[in-house]
């Protein structure tokens, strides 16, 4: 009984919260750019403030994670992401074509709904919060129910300073019991204009079966190619900053090595001078028994964890100072549970004869996570432009997965939301942006006179036209016999010419 109550009353919740959040919608989407730009100023001045005790909070909700790369993951979700959005067009007119007399004017969408992952809870609420008032969008978010104090404080904080701001009441809020019940409501509820989907496939999944609009984003499990030109020292650094990064939680991040013959025992050396540990295979099995649960699905337990923690779990020792766990592998598939996504701090290790085989490795890899990412670290731009026919939105090239993909490496656009594109079963494949949250209309001006569009068109030169090889669509009849009875040659073009301008002119004359 008491679950039901529960339940209702979390459903009741998310109604309310929609239909508030259809207001402050509605308010908000005759702000200016400046008003847009206060508010966002003020969002950025208490993430600084608090970056720091949201991510702690997060780290000891969660059990994923550290502190200290989740504080990391605030800035980057705010003051980083502002600095790379503050000049974005998002309203009023955005572009203007003078040759072609076209106007394009941005529009707000309405109420946005957020999906939380507990992965990345503060920093994924922070990030569609900023995106979603740089459009001029309200926003309701759902939290994952092992992140519900830290989304809901994040949620408060950014509400508050948008208000305070100037922005209406309601512009963000969150689901404070969050119950399946409460989440499908807000989906299909009729005031919610999009769905921005972060989580498992499962509430991906049911974001693209509501019914209405959806930006979701798939799994990830990308390779890492390090090929014989690379410069081994500083590619092993990067994946190494990369996977360990908050304990290997970004999606982005690398989830397995490959590497040639050629360069394998100097990247083994590397490696494990930079902290990595090559586990034994006896080794690598009993941490993949504990680490997956059936059909590959991680455990919990184990996401986000350290080396230490899981090695502990499996049963195994490791050097003190291990920072990855690093399992050989020599396939894809059932046999070889590595090959698949592993949001921790453990990563498959292959090695292959040439670039050929580490294409084909790279394609069976990405399969169980097709869309996504890929890094190649590599000093050969033939070689980029090899594997830039992967299926995988961002080819990140000599730079860690976590932070490239991500945009913190790189020139992509900040986003906690990475778009798989239809290889991924997603509606989008750059990096989900303000632009993604905007409806575009278009003026357009008149170019040509209608009345007389379709006839002018009909007036263009004939001469390259061989009619005799034509055949005319009722009963498959030649036109050169309509045309010999006419007495006029097929291969005569000045005379075909002639005929179709009188026949034109008539046509204007009869108009």
């Amino acid at each position: 009984m008491e679950n039901i109550d529960r339940d209702l009353r979390s459903v009741q919740e998310a109604r309310d919260l929609a239909r508030l959040g259809k207001i402050a919608a509605n308010q908000i989407a005759d702000y200016t750019e400046e008003q847009i730009d206060k508010i966002l100023c003020s969002m950025v001045r208490v993430v600084r403030e608090n970056a720091v005790s949201l991510a702690k909070m997060a780290a000891e909700e969660t059990g994923f994670g550290n502190t200290e790369d989740k504080t990391y993951k605030n800035h980057m979700a705010s003051a980083m992401l502002y600095d790379s959005i503050k000049d974005m067009k998002t309203i009023g007119v955005i572009r203007e074509d003078l040759n072609n007399q076209l106007i394009d004017i941005a529009e707000p969408m309405g109420l946005l709904m957020g999906i939380v992952p507990s992965t990345n809870p503060t920093s994924t609420t922070i990030f569609k919060a900023m995106i979603s008032i740089k459009s001029r969008n309200a926003i309701v978010f759902s939290p994952h129910p092992s992140a519900v104090k830290c989304t809901l404080k994040a949620v408060s904080l950014m509400h508050d300073a948008a208000e305070k701001a100037g922005a209406p009441k309601n512009i963000i809020s969150c689901i404070s019991t969050p119950t399946m019940q409460a989440t499908n409501e807000l989906m299909k509820h009729d005031d919610i204009a999009l769905i921005i989907a972060t989580g498992g496939p499962g509430m991906v999944k049911a974001s693209y079966s509501a019914g209405k609009p959806a930006l979701g984003v798939g799994a990830g499990n990308s390779p890492a190619y390090i090929e014989r030109t690379a410069n081994i020292q500083k590619a092993v650094s990067n994946i190494m900053s990369s996977k360990t990064f908050d304990n290997g939680t970004i999606c982005a991040s690398e989830q397995s090595i490959i590497v040639e013959e050629c360069n394998s025992e100097e990247v083994v050396t590397e490696f494990k001078k930079q902290g990595g540990y090559f586990m034994t295979a006896e080794e690598t099995k009993k941490v993949c028994k504990v680490l997956f649960k059936n059909n590959h699905t991680m455990n919990a337990k184990l996401v986000g964890r350290t080396p230490q923690v899981i090695a502990k779990e499996a049963g195994i020792c490791i050097p003190e100072k291990t920072r990855l766990l690093i399992g050989e592998q020599e396939g894809v598939g059932e046999e070889y549970p590595l090959s698949y996504e592993k949001l921790t701090t453990v990563i498959a290790f292959y090695t292959v004869k040439n670039w050929q085989e580490a294409c084909e490795l790279s394609i069976k890899l990405l399969q169980n996570g097709i869309g996504h990412t890929m890094s190649l670290h590599t000093e050969d731009r033939d070689m980029v432009m090899k594997f830039v026919k992967k299926p995988a939105s961002r080819i990140l090239v000599n730079t860690g997965g976590s932070q490239g993909g991500t945009g913190a490496s790189t020139g992509l656009i900040p986003s906690f939301t990475l778009g798989c594109g239809t290889w991924g079963g997603s509606s989008v494949s750059e990096n989900v942006s303000p632009m993604h949250l905007i409806n575009i209309k278009s003026v357009a001006y008149g170019l040509k006179d209608c009345a007389t569009l379709a006839l002018d068109d009909l007036s263009f030169d004939y001469t390259d036209l061989n009619i005799s090889e034509t055949k005319s669509e009722a009963g498959g009849c030649e036109i050169s016999s309509y045309l010999n009875e006419l007495n006029i040659d097929c291969n005569d073009n000045e005379k075909l010419l002639s005929l179709v301008n009188e026949i034109v002119k008539a046509m204007k004359g009869a108009n």
